[in-house]
């Protein structure tokens, strides 16, 4: 199937005299008729659904869509997007381990690396996504387990190189971990560049209507856990009744470590409620990805052209500085978001977001709905202007993401606000 048909037909598949539509299974449990039953699901939890913390027939239609959408072979739903990134490298590294990640990703996810996890012992080395194959090499350790990037930065927009850093991790024995958020699969599948890993928050365009939170860790079932850097994948987990990952699951090694441990443990999976509302979204998807992408290279272009704007980001604009590699990784459209800095800096953007009368002033992106955001007023505001600098973020930058209205109506209300800060 064709990715238009894998969003409505992939995952759930009803049998004579079914419901078309996929079903909500609201219970937390399931019943068993012996003690030998539930028994030999917790030897092997493959064999049925036992308890919604970690599995639920709502949201496995659901992994299985998205799964067949990135080509992976299985995936697990999380309760937010920062879940699935935080247990993206959980399941690999453990106190007194390190991961590479590149410094161009979401600044949530950079808090959540370079803070949280250090107090879990976990070191993250940060390194700039354009720096050249030797160099980067350099900054790997003994203890190093994983690379991680994204392929289009939030906010930077940034397009990661990713078949050069899949070459850089395997090079090392490690697997590549990429949030594929803002492109989604149908503009860009990484494992077809060589990634290991996918992460997404759901939350973004996969729901695209701002009605429920979610995440979502896809494994490709490519990477050799054998190769000797990975011995909990090897031996026997004492905490899962002796069970050995790639020797009982084979391909399928990560991501059942992930559920049967972290998972299990933190129990961040989604309601069987909120999987029914992402699925709805997902149906949608490939059409709304290329009215996206469509809306917002004529946003861009008009940026472009208008004097109260000081510089345009967006990877499909010829001129952009990843246009290159946009055209590499990203043929199908660079999505719906754009980065521009505003002329008269931190007082004109706030001016000019104020002056909007129809694009949405929110904390979110990849919305149906346009919408932006201004970081130095609101979610970094607590900075000053230096270190705004610092922190890479303009205080002149507006984060603008282009939704589904007329194309017409998105312009008008873009250059009135823009001609009112002259």
């Amino acid at each position: 199937m064709k990715d238009e048909t894998k969003c409505l037909r992939a995952g759930y598949t009803p049998k004579n005299g079914e419901p078309k539509v996929m079903p909500i299974v609201q219970s937390t449990t399931f019943r068993f008729d012996t003690v030998e039953d539930v028994a030999a699901v917790f030897d092997d939890p493959t064999l049925a659904y036992i308890y919604s913390r970690f599995a639920n027939p709502t949201v496995d239609a659901v992994e299985k869509k998205i799964a067949a959408l990135e080509g992976g072979v299985a995936a697990m739903c999380t309760s937010s997007g920062q879940a699935a990134s935080m247990m993206s490298i959980l399941t690999i590294c453990k106190a007194g381990d390190s991961f590479v990640a590149t410094s161009k990703i979401y600044g949530g996810t950079i808090n959540l690396f370079a803070v949280t996890l250090k107090r879990f012992g976990i070191e993250c080395i940060f390194v700039d996504p354009d720096i050249d194959e030797k160099e980067a090499v350099k900054y790997f350790k003994p203890n190093t387990r994983a690379v991680f990037g994204e392929t289009l930065a939030n906010p930077a927009l940034a397009v990661l190189d990713i078949e050069k850093w899949a070459r850089i991790a395997h090079s090392q024995g490690l697997p590549l971990i990429v949030d594929n958020t803002f492109p989604t699969p149908i503009l860009c599948k990484p494992f077809e560049f060589g990634a290991d890993i996918v992460v997404h928050s759901t939350t973004k365009y996969m729901d695209g209507h701002a009605v429920q939170g979610g995440g979502v860790i896809v494994d490709s079932g490519n990477f050799d856990w054998t190769n000797g850097k990975f011995p909990e994948f090897t031996e026997a987990d004492e905490s899962y009744h002796g069970i050995v990952y790639t020797r009982d699951y084979g391909k399928l090694a990560y991501i059942l470590k992930a559920r049967m441990q972290l998972m299990r443990d933190f129990g961040c999976y989604p309601s069987a409620h909120s999987a029914f509302l992402l699925n709805m979204g997902l149906e949608t998807l490939a059409v709304r990805m290329e009215r996206y992408c469509d809306n917002a290279l004529k946003v861009a272009k008009f940026f472009e052209s208008h004097e109260m704007v000081e510089s345009v980001s967006y990877p499909a604009l010829k001129g952009d500085r990843y246009h290159e590699l946009a055209k590499k990784y990203l043929a199908k459209g660079s999505s719906g978001v754009i980065s521009i800095d505003i002329k008269g800096g931190r007082a004109n953007a706030s001016k000019f977001i104020n002056s909007l009368k129809m694009a949405n002033n929110e904390v979110h992106v990849a919305d149906i709905c346009t919408c932006v955001l201004h970081p130095a007023s609101e979610t970094h505001r607590q900075l000053t202007d230096e270190q705004l600098v610092a922190a890479g973020i303009n205080p002149a930058t507006v984060r603008v993401s282009i939704g589904l209205e007329n194309i017409d109506d998105i312009l008008d209300d873009f250059k009135n606000a823009l001609d009112s800060i002259k």
